[in-house]
């Protein structure tokens, strides 16, 4: 039962709804059970960037070390995932549909997942490393009025890159753990 005022559980549950509802779409009902990690991955994230937005206060979402640890977390995690659900199968999508390709797809397939957790991390930091010049930039112009928009804005890329983090853990988890039938 919701309750009848704005409190932090609700602020939480509104977050995991929307998490469950987003693993529906993407992975289906089967990735129910990754909900409390990607709540977790978007709860982390958003908060961090949301800190960002307070004036002279760098969040950890904008330091490359975090931002490549969750990274090389999220690739080991849907590795682990698709070998637990495929079994050595897994391994076997590295190769490709044809046999004869299977050395050049190995080596096209390897570079594609060794990229993921780097362009997770490089775009996270960066994009947040940009919007924070931005609104430093306009606060040293005109302080007063001119940069509200800009925090407004800040706000909204501190939601879109918690979503877009997520998403892609999602579509990474869901073809890791794809059974190709």
């Amino acid at each position: 039962v919701p309750s009848g005022r704005v409190s932090l559980r609700g602020f939480f549950e509104l977050i995991t709804e929307f998490i469950a509802g987003l693993v529906d779409m993407v992975i289906g009902h089967e990735g129910r059970k990754f909900i409390p990690m990607f709540a977790s991955f978007f709860t982390f994230v958003l908060i961090n960037n949301l800190v960002g937005v307070i004036p002279g206060v760098a969040p950890a979402t904008e330091n490359l070390n975090t931002t490549l640890a969750m990274g090389t977390f999220v690739f080991i995690t849907y590795n682990l995932y698709g070998l637990k659900e495929n079994g050595m199968g897994y391994l076997k999508h590295f190769l490709g549909p044809v046999l004869w390709l299977g050395p050049l797809m190995l080596v096209i397939e390897l570079i594609s997942h060794i990229v993921r957790p780097i362009s997770l991390g490089l775009r996270l930091a960066n994009v947040l490393k940009g919007d924070h010049t931005v609104v430093g930039i306009f606060l040293d112009l005109v302080p007063y009025g001119l940069p509200i928009p800009f925090y407004l804005l800040g706000m909204f890329v501190a939601f879109v890159q918690a979503f877009v983090f997520t998403l892609l853990t999602m579509v990474y988890v869901a073809l890791a753990t794809a059974h190709d039938h």
